[in-house]
């Protein structure tokens, strides 16, 4: 059931009234009127995405919890990266709470094999662990702490299915919306300014022109932009929400996109608009009824490049006085180059299982900055197919493959849901530039599709 219910809506309006107020004159205060207006929109529009968010019916206090943790470990993965003890203790937690939801661990262990979820996201932490167990024992150890942290994370998913008997994926859709409006509310200094809080690191360099969130509580723009469009994806074309939540999803998503300029995400929901489109076609409902249907994505999808400076904003070079990221791809040919020739320098064991010089297979490239004095960053593949084989070798390609032959057979079953087809589907273009179907620290996209494939397979069979 929704935790916002319309009797209260009235008085969360009026709190938010306040609490944008107060965000509103702070900065206003602080910097001067017209900065403590557009912060005032700002908090107000952070209010009504949460607002959304406790609304939406079939969410569970584990369901958000799942989504929470995963969204959350991101976030602060960003904000405290200089840190890394914070987003240890935030994981301890986690797994001490997934420990406790699973006991006794065993029990639904046999039934991640059959998810393609499970071998996308999972097989390459044990591969690895074995990758670096004779040259690298400690990132060995690193791996095994992990893959157990998102075992334990998978199995709460089955868990949570079996328990409350209800699909967990609208709760954590709905944690992930909760991320967004906190991000809005923290950031509300700057969401609607031209230049944005960044973290201090090489990360954040030259991206001052996009929207993170704001002090302490920091979310890479492109993590921002893909789960928007992946809450959007999952409530939109649902009939189970009313039309006003489904609207808002849509805006809420648009909206983000806007403050962050992901190209990522935009060809994602490009990719998504389309499949959208042929569900309809396949429909055969009236004419007109569908033809809006169809073409309602595009126009928002045409207003969202408009909005963000034209065609051109498609193909602009983010990094342009950095040779390290003179190309299209924001140095990411460079980090592919990297991972091959590490590859082919690799030991036997390695090639097999996994690269061992990090614990979560990142890459460091000592072109990658300009300043000398600049820490390197530690760079993420930006490839799920690059990013199997530097974290599990040849045989984590493999279980990358078969995942994947498997999620995708299961998202084209007639028994899956509209929603789970077409984001499968459209996330499959993602692989050539972002790593989230490999799940990790912050995953997202793994949860959800985990979340919704065992509810697929494991539901009761009264539903």
């Amino acid at each position: 059931m929704p935790l916002l219910t319309p009797p209260r809506f009235r008085q969360f309006a009026l709190l938010g009234l306040v609490v944008a107020g107060v965000a509103g004159l702070v900065e206003a205060t602080q910097v001067n009127s017209a900065n403590g207006l557009r912060a005032f929109l700002a908090a107000a529009l952070g209010w009504a995405v949460v607002g959304l968010a406790l609304s939406l019916p079939g969410l569970t206090v584990r369901g958000l919890l799942l989504g929470g943790f995963f969204v959350g470990a991101g976030i602060l993965s960003w904000s405290f990266s200089e840190q890394p003890g914070v987003v240890w203790a935030f994981l301890a937690v986690e797994g001490a709470v997934f420990a406790t939801w699973t006991f006794p661990w065993l029990r639904d262990l046999a039934k991640l094999p059959k998810l393609g979820a499970a071998w996308l996201g999972l097989a390459y932490w044990l591969l690895g662990t074995l990758g670096a167990l004779l040259n690298h024992p400690l990132v060995s150890v690193q791996r095994a702490v992990y893959g157990g942290l998102f075992t334990l994370g998978a199995l709460a998913v089955l868990a949570v299915v079996r328990r409350t008997k209800k699909d967990p994926t609208p709760a954590i859709a709905a944690a992930f919306l909760l991320a967004l409006g906190v991000l809005l509310l923290v950031g509300s200094g700057n969401a609607l300014d031209d230049v944005h809080a960044v973290p201090d690191t090489a990360w954040g360099n030259n991206m001052a022109q996009r929207f993170w969130g704001g002090p302490f509580f920091l979310y890479h723009p492109n993590s921002i932009a893909l789960i928007s469009v992946l809450v959007a994806l999952r409530i939109a074309p649902d009939k189970a929400f009313a039309l006003w939540q489904r609207v808002g999803v849509l805006g809420t998503s648009f909206l983000m996109l806007l403050l962050v300029t992901s190209r990522t995400a935009w060809g994602f929901a490009v990719a998504a608009a389309l499949v959208h489109a042929w569900l309809v076609y396949r429909k055969k409902l009236d004419y007109k009824r569908a033809v809006a249907m169809a073409v309602l994505p595009f126009v928002l999808l045409v207003a969202l490049m408009v909005g963000s400076g034209g065609p051109q904003w498609l193909v602009y070079n983010r990094y342009p006085n950095s040779h390290a990221g003179s190309d299209l791809t924001s140095g990411r040919t460079q980090t592919w180059k990297k991972v091959i020739s590490d590859f082919r320098s690799d030991t036997l064991a390695e090639q097999l299982f996994g690269n061992g010089d990090d614990a979560r297979g990142t890459v460091t490239r000592a072109d990658s900055v300009e300043d000398p004095n600049t820490k390197l960053p530690k760079l993420t593949t930006d490839n799920a197919f690059f990013g199997a084989l530097r974290r599990g070798g040849i045989t984590g390609v493999a279980a990358f493959l078969l995942g994947l032959v498997l999620l995708i057979r299961r998202a084209l079953a007639r028994d899956a849901a509209p929603w789970f087809t077409i984001t499968v589907v459209a996330v499959l273009p993602t692989i050539a530039t972002s790593d989230w179907v490999l799940g990790g620290t912050g995953g997202t996209l793994w949860i959800l599709l985990l979340a919704a494939e065992a509810w697929q397979v494991y539901r009761p069979a009264a539903d």
